[in-house]
C-alpha cells in the first residue's frame, strides 16, 4: 500500500468514488473524510447509495473509479481482509455472529483471528489464558454481562446480538469502524442500549454510522453527511444539517412528514 496525498487529519478518506450498475449511478464522485475519534453519521433516504458507499469503503465491492486512503495510505486496491489488517473494521445489516457457538466462544474466535492464529484450533485455545483475558475484556466494555457469556449466541434477543456483533467489530482495535444500520429492527429500549453503548465508545475508534434512526443519529453524531442520489449535499454539525434547506427538503422533511 502506497502513501496517497490526502487530508493529514483523517483517518479515512474517500475521493470521488464512483460506482455503476449499468445506467444507475449509485455512488457517483463521493469524497468523504473522517476525523480521529469522532462520530460520523451517514443519512439520506432509501435508495441513495448509503450501503454501496459502506461496501467500496470495507472493499467487499470495488470501485469504478476514486481513490481510498486509509491512515494516509492508499487502499482503493486492498482486498476487504488486507483493510481489515490495515485497521478498517465493519459490522452489517444483517447481524453477522456465529449463531450456533457460545457468546464467549464468539468472542474468544474474535479475539484469536487477531492474534492471528489458525481458527482450526480454537478449542484447544480457548483456555489460553491470554485470550481468554481479552475475551472477557472486551465483554465487559460493551456490557455484555457474565451470565450470558455460556449462552448460546443464536438464542440471545435480537439487541444482544447486535451488541455482540458490535463487541466482534471493536476485537481488532480497528482506527475505523464502519456500522450499517445497527439499530435495524430493534425495538426503542433495545435502541437506547446500543446508542448509550455507541456512545460510550466515543474517542476509541473513530466510527462511520449509517442509520434510519435519527434521533440516535443525532444524539450520536459529532458531524453527519447527506447522501442523495449518490451524491453527498452537505456536511457538517448535527446543528448545521438541522438548518440545512437542502437537507430538510431532500431527506428530514420527508422523515418527519
Amino acid at each position: 500500500m502506497n502513501a496517497l496525498v490526502s487530508n493529514a487529519n483523517a483517518v479515512l478518506e474517500a475521493q470521488q468514488l464512483t460506482k455503476r450498475y449499468g445506467a444507475l449511478v449509485a455512488c457517483d464522485q463521493v469524497s468523504l473524510s473522517l476525523l480521529p475519534g469522532e462520530i460520523h453519521a451517514l443519512i439520506g433516504p432509501n435508495g441513495a447509495g448509503k450501503s454501496t458507499l459502506i461496501h467500496l469503503l470495507s472493499g467487499s465491492v470495488a470501485a469504478d473509479s476514486g481513490r481510498l486512503a486509509l491512515q494516509g495510505h492508499d487502499v482503493t486496491r486492498a482486498s476487504s481482509y488486507q483493510r481489515v489488517a490495515a485497521g478498517l473494521s465493519r459490522s452489517y445489516q444483517i447481524t453477522n455472529i456465529f449463531k450456533q457457538f457460545s457468546v464467549f466462544e464468539n468472542l474468544l474466535l474474535a479475539m484469536q483471528a487477531c492474534s492471528g492464529s489458525s481458527f482450526s484450533f480454537w478449542r484447544a485455545r480457548a483456555q489460553d489464558k491470554v485470550l481468554s483475558e481479552a475475551a472477557e475484556s472486551l465483554a465487559r466494555d460493551c456490557a455484555i454481562a457474565p451470565e450470558v457469556w455460556p449462552v448460546s449466541a443464536g438464542t440471545l434477543p435480537h439487541g444482544e446480538q447486535r451488541k455482540l456483533e458490535f463487541a466482534l467489530a471493536l476485537a481488532s482495535q480497528p482506527s475505523v469502524l464502519l456500522l450499517d444500520e445497527p439499530m435495524a429492527g430493534m425495538g426503542p429500549d433495545e435502541t437506547l442500549k446500543l446508542t448509550e453503548l455507541i456512545a460510550s465508545m466515543r474517542g476509541r475508534t473513530t466510527m462511520l454510522l449509517v442509520e434510519h434512526d435519527m434521533q440516535a443519529v443525532f444524539r450520536l453524531a459529532d458531524r453527519i453527511s447527506v447522501l442523495v442520489y449518490g451524491r453527498i449535499i452537505a456536511t457538517g454539525t448535527p446543528e448545521e444539517i438541522r438548518q440545512h434547506a437542502g437537507v430538510r427538503e431532500a431527506y428530514l422533511g420527508e422523515e418527519q412528514a
